[in-house]
């Protein structure tokens, strides 16, 4: 595996690291609690980040460097549909249903759950739209970084894929 393509999988697992790490930070020091969408996410960014850590571990040839990238294209895109639904709920929050979802119910009831539950416990409001950077709130910002990723993850997975063979991107 070329280093720079080896280098983007370092830099999506500490960025999923750091994200993960900034969202505890919010939940224990800012007392934003993470909603079930907001734990859906999170998951996400776990199996983004630990799927690019596996590859960059493994420095694997170009296939199964391609089904490293493209687990980590489908768990960005599902991280960045949970985003996105968020966002329009933080928008819209007429349609949203108050009281405990279901959704909750259920993401309590696993035993990731009763595992770490400061990690995957899911006791806030979908709606809420209490932080913001840059007129962005925070499924905004995190929709943003799964489609950075499941770009990044594109771009190691098409060089085999419309050339058939290694292309040098350093």
């Amino acid at each position: 595996m070329k280093p720079g393509i080896r280098a983007i999988f370092l830099l999506i697992f500490l960025s999923c690291a750091s994200l993960i790490s900034y969202a505890l930070y919010l939940q224990l020091i800012k007392n934003l609690l993470p909603c079930p969408l907001c734990v859906v996410q999170r998951v996400a960014y776990w199996l983004v980040g630990l799927t690019a850590l596996l590859a960059f571990l493994h420095n694997p040839q170009v296939t199964v460097r391609r089904i490293y990238s493209g687990a980590m294209v489908v768990f960005a895109f599902a991280g960045a549909v949970v985003a996105l639904r968020q966002a329009w709920l933080v928008r819209y929050p007429e349609a949203f249903e108050c009281g405990i979802s279901p959704e909750e119910k259920f993401l309590n009831a696993l035993p990731i759950a009763q595992w770490w539950p400061t990690m995957f416990e899911a006791n806030g409001d979908c709606a809420d739209a209490i932080w913001k950077f840059a007129s962005l709130n925070l499924p905004d910002w995190s929709a943003i970084f799964f489609l950075i990723f499941g770009g990044l993850a594109v771009y190691i997975f098409l060089p085999v894929a419309i050339g058939g063979r290694e292309q040098s991107r350093t």
